[in-house]
């Protein structure tokens, strides 16, 4: 099958732009050269130790035969068995590896997260640690975001974990990922290789890993996607339960309410409430029509108590929407976070030497930079 990319917006115009027009959420492009390494590989480790010689030895090769300068960033999240002495042993006898070892069992995105926030590299690739995500596949994901893309994707073609606990829910979780985000990504569990910048930047919370390319979708990202193999587990035993599934269901939820209201939140509950209060109103209304010419009563009847309610919950909803309108406003205020992001600022040449100077030393007003 060969790669072929996205029909996401955006990425036409920014792989014209090359690998010099990545989206920076500092406001600036990073000059050639900015970066200590060009691929930085982050992989969380928990409990792997009968994996993690060989996870090395296969990466390590893989991207020797790239021709890039690399690092290696393995993250201990909290192992019980011999993981960590491995890392250890690593990391003195090679000079690309480094090992992060997090006080206590975190869980895999905060060790993802610790991993992006200790990478150097131009170019981040988030994988697994069981040889799930062969090490082979990567440097197919580094020429492809080569490009100019924001993100790739790896998507598993004919994987052989369980149909019910695994491919079946995945299945699900991808469209209703897709639905939500409008992030035409078919896997969203699979291999990435991300912007280096844009990865540092991003402020992932647990259970966020499986929403990066949604993240950088919504940021106004270039994605593709490129096919890659899915193996059996190298060893070990999988750490995956079927009640991540559920988790997953309210991280949708999540993703769906901050693409849609999160810059306003009264906007969702206003037409809840709003609705809730319509009902209430025609059902008062009826009742009052059928007591005034009917002679009906209407204080104990049922419809009579279903409006009560849905007017105490229009309330309920428009004073929960006012809440978070004051507590968003207050958290970008003490966060300088701005509801925008600036790509590039052109000038014409009638501006002058003098003004382009100017913007440039300007350019990190553009984005806050603790956005």
């Amino acid at each position: 099958m060969s790669r072929s990319a996205l029909n996401c917006p955006l990425n036409e115009s920014l792989a014209r732009n090359g690998a010099g027009g990545l989206l920076n959420t500092e406001g600036a492009l990073n000059p050639e050269g900015a970066w200590p390494v060009e691929v930085s590989i982050v992989t969380p480790m928990h409990n792997e130790e009968l994996c993690v010689r060989e996870f090395h030895r296969r990466i390590g090769a893989a991207l020797t035969g790239l021709g890039a300068s690399y690092e290696i960033v393995l993250v201990n999240d909290g192992s019980t068995d011999a993981t960590p002495g491995i890392i250890r042993e690593l990391a003195n006898a090679d000079p690309h590896l480094v090992g992060v070892f997090l006080a206590r069992n975190r869980g895999q995105c905060t060790a993802i997260y610790a991993g992006i926030q200790h990478s150097r590299g131009r170019y981040v690739v988030i994988m697994d640690g069981d040889l799930q995500h062969p090490p082979e596949e990567v440097p197919g994901l580094v020429e492809k975001i080569r490009e100019g893309y924001e993100l790739v994707k790896g998507v598993r073609q004919k994987r052989q974990e369980s149909l019910l606990l695994r491919r079946i829910p995945s299945l699900v979780a991808n469209y209703l990922m897709r639905a939500t985000s409008k992030c035409d990504v078919h896997d969203m569990g699979g291999l990435s290789c991300l912007d280096g910048d844009l990865a540092r930047s991003l402020k992932l919370r647990e259970g966020q890993h499986r929403l990066i390319p949604a993240l950088v979708y919504g940021l106004g990202g270039a994605v593709c996607e490129v096919p890659t193999s899915a193996p059996p587990r190298f060893a070990g035993k999988s750490h995956y339960g079927l009640g991540r599934s559920i988790d997953v269901l309210f991280d949708i939820v999540l993703l769906w309410f901050q693409n849609s209201y999160k810059q306003r939140p009264v906007y969702l509950f206003g037409r809840i409430s709003l609705w809730l209060f319509l009902l209430a109103s025609l059902t008062m209304a009826w009742l009052l029509f059928e007591k005034m010419f009917w002679g009906m009563h209407m204080g104990t009847r049922p419809p009579f108590l279903g409006a009560v309610l849905f007017y105490l919950s229009s309330l309920g909803f428009m004073s929960t929407g006012l809440i978070l309108e004051v507590l968003v406003n207050t958290h970008d205020a003490v966060s300088g976070t701005m509801p925008f992001k600036v790509r590039e600022v052109v000038r014409g040449p009638s501006a002058g030497s003098s003004a382009d100077s100017s913007a440039d030393s300007s350019a990190g007003s553009l984005a806050d930079p603790r956005d």
